[in-house]
Formats: C-alpha cells, structure tokens, sequence
C-alpha cells in the first residue's frame, strides 16, 4: 500500500502535474544537462523545489566551514550535483527525502545516469544489495549528483 503523503506529492488537489518553478529553474543555471533532464522528468511525477545547483568556490567553502559540506572541492562547484527537496518542504518528515531519494534513483536509472544520493553515499542501497542507508556517517538528503 502506498503511504497516503505520496499522492499529495505527485498531484496537487487541481490534478495538475507539478512542474519546475521561475526560482527552481534559475537554480539550475549552469548545472549539468544530465541532472537538469532528470529533474525535469523527475517533477512530471513528484512535486520538488530546487534548494541549491552550480556554487561558487566561495560559498562551498564556507559550507565546509560550517560543517554542512564534507568536501572542499564539491561537484556543485562543478555543476555536477543538485540540492532537492519535496515540495511543500518539511525538514521533520525525513521519509518524504527518503521516498523522494528512491524515486530519483529509479528516474536515473531508467534515463541512464548514473547518480548518487547523500541518503546512501556509498550505494549500498543501490548496487550492493544490502537495501540499507542506515550506514551513512554523513546525512545529506537533499543531495544528487553525477558520478561519471
């Protein structure tokens, strides 16, 4: 059985599909065509906002800084990551990130992109058949990003 908060992501109470926001597409600027392509067919099926896509050197330093980065050199100073939430966002409902994270895991691999996701950071999830992300030492849940 589907939990009952999915239908509210995928269809709003007019029955109109979601679609990328004026402020989520401006966000998208400079990312990779490949993750813009998969939040666009992404949003057809799941309502999301874009938090975050290309970062300047600057703001990814600071983020390590504050300890919300790991890494100095980030793949969204590349464009090569994005930062997305469920749309309406709600930072205390973590299994809407999670339903959410499978989803675009499943889009990406239906398109052909091989792509990472900071609720599984190594995979484990998805390639090494132990259907777990409960061995995350770093939760990043709104993160997405290429991996070739």
């Amino acid at each position: 059985m589907v939990d009952a908060r999915f239908d509210s992501f995928c269809i709003n109470n007019n029955n109109i599909m979601p679609r990328l926001g004026k402020r989520s597409k401006s966000r998208l600027k400079g990312v990779d065509h490949r993750l813009v392509h998969l939040l666009e067919e992404v949003v057809k099926y799941f309502d999301i906002t874009v938090i975050e896509g290309l970062r300047s050197q600057e703001r990814q330093n600071e983020l390590v800084k504050q300890g919300k980065s790991k890494t100095k050199f980030g793949k969204h100073v590349k464009g090569h990551a994005v930062d997305i939430a469920p749309y309406p966002i709600d930072w205390n409902a973590r299994d809407d990130f999670h339903y959410l994270g499978g989803f675009v895991l499943g889009i990406a691999n239906r398109l052909g992109y091989k792509v990472r996701w900071g609720g599984d950071w190594n995979a484990s999830s998805l390639y090494k058949g132990k259907r777990t992300t409960k061995d995350n030492s770093f939760d990043d849940l709104v993160h997405f990003e290429l991996l070739d």
